[in-house]
């Protein structure tokens, strides 16, 4: 990837990273599916007015639409209501390390289903290093779990496969001719509309009371900067960076949540914080291949230098030679 669009995956990094503090704020009020509805309801609110105000147009085509639809169900309703479900039943550090799983499954189907983002070593050895440090960062004391709630624990790794297939799903908005910002907006447009009967059923929210400043606050948090700005960027990566780059962004999250809370709460970050992020640097180190192709180029240089006769440099040498 560019400079450029590993800049973009930090801050998306960042911002989803921050939904951790939004979500905090506003599950005291609010049960889980309403904010995930909300969240999606009011990013798609936001984006429509932006395409408004910039004179551009949501696309018509029926082909579009329900690509949109396809997007939606694989990269909101199916893992957001996987991980919520799995959430109740497993610790959110189990989840967050299940989670980052991702990155593994998306090599895997980018493998089987696309000719120019093919496994190779180098990708595999950068999922395990980020895998790791995911784990170290958050503390392997959480695995000491994983067995129990079976079903709760599949429901995540599902999630994480969901993930990876929208991944490469996601791939033909840029075949369509469709720009970022109206893929991210019939995205979450095409996901309020299929969560909106599971919440009604579900939350019976015209029960609920209604929430305080602090809560609609955090909710709009959430919904423009964690859902709709995470999104254009989501959708600009993908059409640059292909799928396996983009979701990598699992391995930050869990670093951009920990730093968050270290500077804006006052948290400590500990040693394990700090081995954890040294394991997910390596891991997008080897998975990027710059870094080993500059090694290999500079080893290769350095044989050839070893093979190479010796250079001549006393001019006394020459004489009484015929050069």
């Amino acid at each position: 990837m560019t400079s450029l669009e590993w800049g973009m995956l930090v801050a998306l990094s960042v911002l989803w990273g921050g939904s951790f503090f939004f979500t905090g704020v506003a599950i005291r009020e609010l049960p889980p599916l309403t904010i995930v509805f909300l969240r999606v309801a009011l990013a798609a609110v936001i984006l429509l007015t932006v395409l408004k105000a910039i004179g551009l147009r949501m696309p018509k085509d029926r082909s579009v639409w329900l690509a949109f639809l396809g997007m939606g169900f694989l990269n909101n309703v199916v893992p957001f209501c996987l991980i919520v479900w799995g959430q109740t039943h497993i610790a959110s550090g189990l989840a967050s390390i299940l989670n980052a799983t991702t990155p593994l499954f998306t090599v895997m189907v980018a493998h089987a289903l696309t000719a120019d983002e093919k496994m190779t070593g180098g990708r595999l050895a950068g999922v395990f290093f980020g895998l790791v440090g995911v784990v170290v960062m958050i503390g392997p004391a959480v695995l000491d779990t994983l067995g129990t709630n079976v079903l709760a624990q599949l429901a995540v790794l599902s999630a994480a496969v969901s993930y990876a297939f929208a991944g490469i799903y996601g791939r033909r908005f840029k075949r369509m001719g469709v720009p970022a910002l109206a893929t991210a907006t019939g995205q979450v447009s095409a996901s309020a509309i299929m969560l909106l009967p599971v919440v009604l059923v579900a939350d019976q929210p015209w029960t609920l009371p209604v929430p305080h400043a602090a809560t609609w606050g955090a909710m709009l948090g959430i919904a423009a900067l964690s859902t709709a700005l995470a999104y254009v960027l989501y959708f600009r990566l993908l059409a640059s960076a292909g799928a396996t780059n983009l979701l990598l962004v699992t391995f930050l999250i869990p670093v951009s949540a920990i730093v968050l809370g270290s500077l804006v709460l006052g948290e400590t970050l500990q040693a394990k914080h700090f081995a954890g992020m040294l394991c997910i640097g390596l891991g997008l180190a080897a998975i990027d291949g710059r870094v080993m192709a500059k090694f290999r180029s500079g080893s290769e240089a350095t044989a050839q230098a070893d093979d190479a006769p010796p250079a001549i440099s006393d001019p006394a040498i020459y004489q009484g030679r015929d050069i």
